[in-house]
């Protein structure tokens, strides 16, 4: 990755619905505009994300989205849903980038978010760079939180299930669901922890305590589990399969899919079947890499991405 740096300029973006949320911007002000896409949701940016561009020739935006990170208010799903988050997009391209087009970068969620994005306004779109992707298709969100990824992470499961009594646990988003939004504070904590600590353990190739502490403090934990389970209780916000449907709209955006083989989370299967509705993307499949963008292969390929992209107007 590029050096450390910090933002030359940060503020927060009144929605005017209820939201405050912080952008900075990094690297050169007269470089290439580009956006980056944190995962989750309910994640937010962390200075590494401001690694994966080069500095010289970057504009780099970043911006915790709704309800987390050091926007406000922390965990707030009012008005937080997948098109709130693209019309965010919008004004902090207009208003703060103050770009015609950016490049669009996203790993994980960061990935759907990303191809929502680039569908809803591909003239605004110079290059699009995803990782790890995820469409919120039923599949998908019954592999890693139903059942699938649990045969290959029975221990780690054994505690994700243990908040919920074995009456609920045929809706376990839905269980998690009734907690992580009711006035029980022990069990709206206890939920947010089990959720989170799932993801984090399961996150990549090997096992990287730095990742299983990321969202480890309360706060943390429960904008992170709150938010998510929040938009995969109303599945993203999407009719199903629309970011595979509706792919054909990026056909003239440049591309690079980047897909770990063994992840976890975001099973290879959406990549490829993004890979097959978007042929014009360059598409890696990474063969030993689970989903974390910093896995020894995946890593490169986006720094690959980012430095070839930096050429182009």
């Amino acid at each position: 990755m590029y050096p450390e740096i910090q933002p030359y300029a940060h503020g927060f973006l009144n929605t005017e619905d209820g939201h405050s949320v912080y952008w900075e911007l990094c690297g050169n002000p007269r470089g290439k505009p580009a956006i980056f896409l944190h995962g989750g949701p309910g994640s937010g940016c962390s200075p590494v994300h401001r690694r994966l561009f080069d500095p010289q020739r970057y504009k780099i935006l970043l911006f915790d989205q709704r309800g987390c990170g050091r926007s406000a208010p922390h965990a707030s799903l009012d008005n937080n849903t997948t098109w709130h988050l693209v019309a965010d997009m919008e004004r902090l391209r207009s208003e703060i980038l103050e770009a015609q087009r950016m490049l669009v970068f996203g790993g994980s969620w960061g990935s759907t978010l990303a191809l929502a994005y680039a569908q809803a306004h591909p003239e605004r779109v110079s290059e699009l760079i995803v990782r790890g992707i995820f469409t919120v298709r039923r599949q998908e969100l019954q592999w890693f939180y139903q059942e699938g990824a649990s045969w290959l992470f029975p221990d780690h499961w054994a505690r994700y299930v243990a908040p919920i009594p074995p009456a609920e646990r045929h809706d376990l988003i839905g269980a998690y669901h009734k907690r992580l939004t009711g006035t029980d504070r022990h069990s709206q904590m206890e939920a947010a922890h089990a959720w989170t600590q799932w993801e984090s353990k399961t996150i990549t190739l090997l096992p990287n305590l730095m990742h299983q502490q990321a969202h480890a403090a309360d706060e943390a934990a429960l904008a992170f589990a709150r938010i998510e389970n929040h938009y995969f209780v109303n599945r993203g916000f999407l009719e199903e399969g629309q970011l595979l449907k509706e792919a054909h709209r990026l056909r003239d955006i440049p591309g690079v899919i980047v897909q770990g083989r063994y992840d976890a989370c975001t099973p290879a299967r959406t990549a490829w079947d993004l890979h097959q509705a978007w042929p014009q993307a360059e598409f890696h499949l990474v063969e030993d890499a689970g989903h974390a963008f910093d896995e020894p292969g995946i890593l490169p390929r986006l720094i690959a991405a980012t430095d070839r992209f930096s050429q182009q107007p």
